[in-house]
């Protein structure tokens, strides 16, 4: 009997609940544009970074180009702290928007400010996933985006005063953590109800690459596990660059439903330990961003995706932000190397 195909939203929610599927999904849940998708699409850089139509369009190539299943907005990580006062470069035609400076200094306490919906590109980014929603319908998964609390502190302290007083005063990290929390909280819930059929969190500057362990679990775990209690109603990911071997089941014990990683971590030994849980938690990645999509080719994509089915993934996603510069082939080739083992 032949097997069901079925679409790109039913095999993500499926995955997500550990049910069987006909194939693994594949996926990004970071930024997924490229400079050959703005060619087909006719939406580019910096336009699709603040206006929701371009947005959108752009975001429906994960969908429409690369065959994912699922789509997502935005491409940058700057529109919360945009909105909390944060100015930005817009980042012209090959870069995102990143932070121009940073609005406060670490011994300040920042300001939450009433009408932070209203704020930046907030309005702009929830009528770009209502838009997105339109195109792609029920084909697939759509994804908002939001930055989680550490990574906001780092856009309105900086980075460098971020891991200092992380480490020497952390009691002044506390209110950039509180408002970031509230920031990535208050985005998510609206996201929500413009259609997000999942929220990921992206919580960059939590890497071990940054910060220690110990550091992760007293200061950064706290307020990630606050924001994942409010967000319960609807599958959460949370993406966290770095080698997380070490707290791997800290970042499980959040409450969250699948957990993104890089290539560095030892995926056949984080599953086993995702497996000491009671409930299903699905680990996504196995193809790294920068040596294998960008710098690789088409074979070196499809055997880096058989050793990633291998290893036990149960998504098969790029372990970091899509390089804009990579080519469609090497995003198809994830999409042709899964069919090709699972539809036989």
């Amino acid at each position: 009997m032949d097997k069901v195909k079925l679409s790109g939203r039913e095999r993500m929610f499926k995955a997500l609940k550990g049910e069987k599927t006909d194939r693994l999904p594949v996926l990004c849940v970071n930024q997924t544009a490229t400079y050959e998708q703005m060619e087909q699409l006719g939406a580019y850089w910096p336009e699709a970074n603040f206006r929701a139509e371009e947005m959108a369009r752009l975001a429906s190539g994960a969908y429409s180009i690369l065959g994912f299943d699922a789509v997502r907005v935005p491409f940058c990580q700057t529109i919360e702290a945009e909105a909390l006062g944060c100015p930005i470069k817009d980042g012209g035609s090959k870069n995102v928007p990143s932070p121009a400076a940073y609005p406060y200094k670490p011994d300040e306490r920042p300001v939450m400010p009433e009408d932070y919906l209203q704020r930046g590109r907030i309005p702009e980014l929830i009528q770009a996933l209502k838009l997105l929603k339109e195109m792609v319908g029920d084909e697939v998964l759509v994804i908002g985006g939001i930055i989680g609390p550490y990574s906001i502190a780092g856009s309105l302290i900086g980075v460098t005063d971020l891991l200092r007083n992380s480490f020497r005063k952390p009691h002044l990290v506390e209110p950039f953590m509180e408002i970031g929390e509230v920031a990535g909280r208050l985005l998510a819930r609206e996201l929500i109800k413009a259609g997000a059929d999942a929220i990921c969190i992206e919580d960059m500057m939590a890497s071990l690459d940054m910060i220690s362990p110990k550091i992760y679990r007293e200061i950064v775990l706290p307020w990630q596990k606050k924001l994942l209690a409010e967000l319960q109603d609807i599958p959460t990911i949370i993406h966290i660059c770095g080698k997380l071997d070490d707290v791997i089941e800290d970042i499980a014990g959040l409450g969250v439903t699948a957990i993104s990683v890089e290539t560095k971590v030892d995926a056949p030994k984080a599953i086993e330990k995702l497996k000491k849980f009671d409930r299903h938690i699905p680990l996504l990645g196995g193809v790294d961003a920068a040596h294998t999509l960008f710098s690789g080719n088409v074979e070196k994509v499809k055997s880096e995706v058989k050793k990633a089915i291998e290893d036990g993934y149960h998504m098969i996603a790029p372990g970091c932000s899509i390089p804009p510069a990579t080519s469609i082939a090497s995003l198809r080739a994830m999409v042709e190397q899964v069919e090709e083992g699972f539809m036989k």
